[in-house]
């Protein structure tokens, strides 16, 4: 996390690439995710969710931050 793009960044920019020459029409956003299940799992913890509960849902909760993060980046309207 030192601000450079890794091999799995670079295989996103590369996809990216190729589906921004199928479909022009749409603009493509990049978000960083890196830390979403981290704080997903924080908010799950201090909610004081179960460990087996959590591992059913830190994927959805995980999705619950990257779109809050981005929808937050959006100016307001």
């Amino acid at each position: 996390m030192n601000g450079t793009i890794g091999p799995r960044g670079e295989l996103v920019q590369q996809f990216a690439a190729e589906l921004t020459k199928a479909i022009s029409h749409i603009e493509l956003k990049y978000w960083d995710e890196r830390l979403s299940t981290v704080a997903a799992e924080k908010s799950l913890i201090a909610a004081d969710v179960s460990r087996a509960k959590r591992r059913k849902v830190i994927d959805k909760m995980a999705a619950v931050f990257i779109l809050q993060g981005y929808l937050d980046s959006l100016p307001n309207q």
